[in-house]
Protein backbone atom coordinates (compact mmCIF):
# COMPACT_ATOMS: atom_id res chain seq x y z
CA UNK A 1 0.00 0.00 0.00
CA UNK A 2 1.31 3.40 -0.98
CA UNK A 3 1.80 6.01 1.72
CA UNK A 4 3.36 9.45 1.89
CA UNK A 5 6.88 10.08 3.12
CA UNK A 6 6.28 11.78 6.46
CA UNK A 7 7.95 12.12 9.84
CA UNK A 8 7.60 8.43 10.90
CA UNK A 9 9.29 7.29 7.67
CA UNK A 10 12.05 9.83 8.18
CA UNK A 11 12.61 8.71 11.77
CA UNK A 12 12.72 5.06 10.67
CA UNK A 13 15.59 5.84 8.30
CA UNK A 14 17.43 7.95 10.87
CA UNK A 15 17.07 5.20 13.49
CA UNK A 16 18.84 2.76 11.16
CA UNK A 17 22.00 4.87 11.44
CA UNK A 18 22.76 3.17 14.75
CA UNK A 19 23.13 -0.19 13.02
CA UNK A 20 25.40 1.27 10.35
CA UNK A 21 27.59 2.84 13.03
CA UNK A 22 27.56 -0.26 15.24
CA UNK A 23 28.54 -2.53 12.35
CA UNK A 24 31.29 -0.08 11.34
CA UNK A 25 32.57 0.08 14.92
CA UNK A 26 32.61 -3.70 15.38
CA UNK A 27 34.32 -4.20 12.02
CA UNK A 28 36.88 -1.46 12.65
CA UNK A 29 37.79 -2.57 16.18
CA UNK A 30 37.83 -6.27 15.32
CA UNK A 31 39.59 -5.59 12.05
CA UNK A 32 42.07 -3.38 13.89
CA UNK A 33 43.05 -6.25 16.18
CA UNK A 34 43.39 -8.60 13.23
CA UNK A 35 45.17 -5.96 11.16
CA UNK A 36 47.67 -5.15 13.89
CA UNK A 37 48.61 -8.81 14.20
CA UNK A 38 48.87 -9.07 10.41
CA UNK A 39 51.08 -5.97 10.22
CA UNK A 40 53.46 -7.28 12.86
CA UNK A 41 53.66 -10.75 11.32
CA UNK A 42 54.22 -9.23 7.88
CA UNK A 43 57.35 -7.50 9.17
CA UNK A 44 58.90 -10.45 11.00
CA UNK A 45 61.89 -12.38 9.74
CA UNK A 46 59.86 -15.60 9.43
CA UNK A 47 59.22 -16.22 5.74
CA UNK A 48 56.42 -18.69 6.54
CA UNK A 49 54.49 -16.13 8.60
CA UNK A 50 54.98 -13.48 5.94
CA UNK A 51 53.64 -15.79 3.24
CA UNK A 52 50.62 -16.85 5.31
CA UNK A 53 49.65 -13.31 6.16
CA UNK A 54 50.28 -12.18 2.59
CA UNK A 55 47.93 -14.93 1.41
CA UNK A 56 45.25 -13.73 3.84
CA UNK A 57 45.58 -10.18 2.54
CA UNK A 58 45.47 -11.25 -1.10
CA UNK A 59 42.38 -13.38 -0.46
CA UNK A 60 40.31 -10.65 1.18
CA UNK A 61 41.60 -7.79 -0.95
CA UNK A 62 41.31 -9.77 -4.17
CA UNK A 63 37.67 -10.83 -3.76
CA UNK A 64 34.56 -8.60 -3.55
CA UNK A 65 33.29 -8.02 -0.04
CA UNK A 66 29.86 -9.00 -1.36
CA UNK A 67 31.15 -12.47 -2.20
CA UNK A 68 32.73 -12.75 1.25
CA UNK A 69 29.39 -11.82 2.81
CA UNK A 70 27.61 -14.48 0.74
CA UNK A 71 30.14 -17.09 1.89
CA UNK A 72 29.55 -16.37 5.57
CA UNK A 73 25.78 -16.01 5.29
CA UNK A 74 24.88 -18.67 2.74
CA UNK A 75 28.05 -20.75 2.46
CA UNK A 76 28.20 -21.85 6.08
CA UNK A 77 24.61 -23.07 5.86
CA UNK A 78 25.48 -25.19 2.82
CA UNK A 79 28.89 -26.45 3.91
CA UNK A 80 28.30 -26.93 7.65
CA UNK A 81 24.53 -27.16 7.79
CA UNK A 82 24.31 -24.22 10.18
CA UNK A 83 22.16 -21.17 9.54
CA UNK A 84 23.93 -17.95 10.50
CA UNK A 85 21.89 -14.87 11.36
CA UNK A 86 22.47 -11.70 9.37
CA UNK A 87 24.12 -9.75 12.22
CA UNK A 88 26.98 -12.20 13.08
CA UNK A 89 27.49 -12.92 9.38
CA UNK A 90 28.02 -9.29 8.40
CA UNK A 91 30.06 -8.57 11.55
CA UNK A 92 32.45 -11.44 10.84
CA UNK A 93 32.69 -10.73 7.13
CA UNK A 94 33.45 -7.04 7.59
CA UNK A 95 35.87 -7.71 10.46
CA UNK A 96 38.01 -10.02 8.33
CA UNK A 97 37.69 -7.64 5.38
CA UNK A 98 38.82 -4.70 7.50
CA UNK A 99 41.66 -6.74 9.01
CA UNK A 100 43.16 -7.36 5.58
CA UNK A 101 43.13 -3.70 4.57
CA UNK A 102 44.22 -2.29 7.92
CA UNK A 103 46.97 -4.89 8.15
CA UNK A 104 48.37 -3.79 4.81
CA UNK A 105 48.04 -0.10 5.64
CA UNK A 106 49.88 -0.50 8.93
CA UNK A 107 52.47 -2.86 7.42
CA UNK A 108 53.29 -0.19 4.87
CA UNK A 109 53.53 2.45 7.60
CA UNK A 110 55.94 0.30 9.63
CA UNK A 111 58.13 -0.45 6.64
CA UNK A 112 58.13 3.23 5.67
CA UNK A 113 60.26 3.99 8.73
CA UNK A 114 63.91 4.29 7.62
CA UNK A 115 66.08 1.27 8.31
CA UNK A 116 68.44 3.50 10.26
CA UNK A 117 65.77 3.80 12.97
CA UNK A 118 65.82 0.02 13.42
CA UNK A 119 69.61 -0.01 13.49
CA UNK A 120 69.81 2.85 15.99
CA UNK A 121 67.35 1.17 18.34
CA UNK A 122 69.21 -2.13 18.00
CA UNK A 123 72.38 -0.32 19.12
CA UNK A 124 70.54 0.51 22.35
CA UNK A 125 70.14 -3.23 22.98
CA UNK A 126 66.38 -3.06 22.57
CA UNK A 127 64.55 -6.26 21.72
CA UNK A 128 62.42 -6.50 18.58
CA UNK A 129 59.22 -5.80 20.53
CA UNK A 130 60.86 -2.90 22.37
CA UNK A 131 62.02 -1.44 19.06
CA UNK A 132 58.46 -1.59 17.79
CA UNK A 133 56.93 -0.14 20.94
CA UNK A 134 59.32 2.71 21.67
CA UNK A 135 60.79 3.66 18.29
CA UNK A 136 58.97 2.32 15.24
CA UNK A 137 55.25 2.30 16.07
CA UNK A 138 55.08 5.90 17.37
CA UNK A 139 56.48 7.09 14.05
CA UNK A 140 54.42 4.66 11.96
CA UNK A 141 51.24 5.82 13.70
CA UNK A 142 51.56 9.30 12.25
CA UNK A 143 52.07 7.92 8.74
CA UNK A 144 49.09 5.60 9.05
CA UNK A 145 46.51 8.16 10.20
CA UNK A 146 45.37 9.49 6.77
CA UNK A 147 44.93 6.06 5.10
CA UNK A 148 43.35 4.61 8.26
CA UNK A 149 40.75 7.35 8.47
CA UNK A 150 40.19 7.07 4.73
CA UNK A 151 39.56 3.36 5.09
CA UNK A 152 37.15 3.94 7.99
CA UNK A 153 35.13 6.27 5.76
CA UNK A 154 35.16 3.61 3.05
CA UNK A 155 34.12 0.97 5.59
CA UNK A 156 31.10 3.00 6.70
CA UNK A 157 29.95 3.34 3.10
CA UNK A 158 30.61 -0.33 2.34
CA UNK A 159 28.32 -1.44 5.14
CA UNK A 160 25.52 -0.65 2.69
CA UNK A 161 26.36 -3.98 1.03
CA UNK A 162 24.88 -5.74 4.07
CA UNK A 163 21.46 -4.69 2.78
CA UNK A 164 21.71 -7.46 0.18
CA UNK A 165 21.07 -10.14 2.82
CA UNK A 166 18.35 -8.17 4.58
CA UNK A 167 20.41 -6.59 7.38
CA UNK A 168 18.53 -3.39 8.17
CA UNK A 169 21.14 -0.68 8.23
CA UNK A 170 20.83 2.76 6.63
CA UNK A 171 20.65 1.66 2.99
CA UNK A 172 18.23 -1.18 3.68
CA UNK A 173 16.00 1.15 5.69
CA UNK A 174 15.95 3.48 2.69
CA UNK A 175 15.00 0.61 0.39
CA UNK A 176 12.14 -0.38 2.67
CA UNK A 177 10.79 3.16 2.70
CA UNK A 178 11.00 3.40 -1.08
CA UNK A 179 8.98 0.19 -1.31
CA UNK A 180 6.12 1.70 0.70
CA UNK A 181 6.28 5.37 -0.37
CA UNK A 182 7.41 5.03 -4.01
CA UNK A 183 9.44 8.21 -3.57
CA UNK A 184 13.04 7.23 -4.40
CA UNK A 185 14.03 10.81 -5.28
CA UNK A 186 13.16 11.82 -1.73
CA UNK A 187 14.49 8.79 0.16
CA UNK A 188 17.81 8.14 -1.57
CA UNK A 189 19.08 11.75 -1.46
CA UNK A 190 18.22 11.70 2.25
CA UNK A 191 20.18 8.46 2.72
CA UNK A 192 23.13 9.94 0.82
CA UNK A 193 23.03 13.07 3.00
CA UNK A 194 23.08 10.93 6.16
CA UNK A 195 26.13 9.00 4.90
CA UNK A 196 27.85 12.31 4.20
CA UNK A 197 26.97 13.55 7.68
CA UNK A 198 28.70 10.48 9.16
CA UNK A 199 31.78 10.48 6.95
CA UNK A 200 32.67 14.15 6.64
CA UNK A 201 33.42 14.70 10.37
CA UNK A 202 35.74 11.68 10.28
CA UNK A 203 37.78 13.30 7.53
CA UNK A 204 38.03 16.45 9.62
CA UNK A 205 39.05 14.38 12.66
CA UNK A 206 41.81 12.71 10.64
CA UNK A 207 43.21 16.09 9.62
CA UNK A 208 43.03 17.33 13.22
CA UNK A 209 44.88 14.27 14.57
CA UNK A 210 47.50 14.54 11.85
CA UNK A 211 48.12 18.19 12.69
CA UNK A 212 48.40 17.34 16.40
CA UNK A 213 51.01 14.66 15.80
CA UNK A 214 52.91 16.95 13.42
CA UNK A 215 52.98 19.64 16.11
CA UNK A 216 54.34 17.18 18.68
CA UNK A 217 57.05 16.07 16.25
CA UNK A 218 57.91 19.64 15.27
CA UNK A 219 56.88 19.10 11.64
CA UNK A 220 55.78 22.19 9.74
CA UNK A 221 52.81 21.86 7.44
CA UNK A 222 52.58 23.77 4.16
CA UNK A 223 49.22 24.49 2.58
Amino acid sequence: MHRAFTLPEFLFIVAAIRWTLLLSLVAFVGGGLVGFAIAILRTTESRTLRLLTAGYIQLFQGTPVLMQLFVFYYGLAVLLGMQVDAWPAVALAFTLYAGAFLGEIWRGSIQAIPRTQWEASACLSLSYLQQLRYVILPQAMRISIPPTVGFLVQLIKNTSIAAIIGFVELTRAGQLMVNVTFEPMVVYPLVAALYFAMCWPLSLLGRFLEKGIDANLGVKRHL
